[in-house]
């Protein structure tokens, strides 16, 4: 019985310890809440230059089995 209050006591310790350093890590506010849009005007995307075709893969065809 003894090892379980030294169990518990070292997990309250332990407990403690996680709560202080996530409450000092973490920043006041701003939690679930999202990010403010940028106040910069976003350039108009322009007709993209034509590129190239994607290079296709081999052509896997069906054989019959005879």
């Amino acid at each position: 019985m003894e090892s379980e209050k030294a169990a518990g006591i070292l997990g309250a310790i332990v407990a403690i310890a996680v709560l202080g350093a996530a409450f000092f890590f973490v920043p006041p506010g701003g939690i679930g809440k999202s990010a403010k849009p940028a106040t910069q005007p976003q350039p108009t995307p322009e007709a993209p230059v034509s590129a190239a075709p994607a290079p296709r893969g081999p052509v896997i065809r069906d054989v019959p089995q005879q």
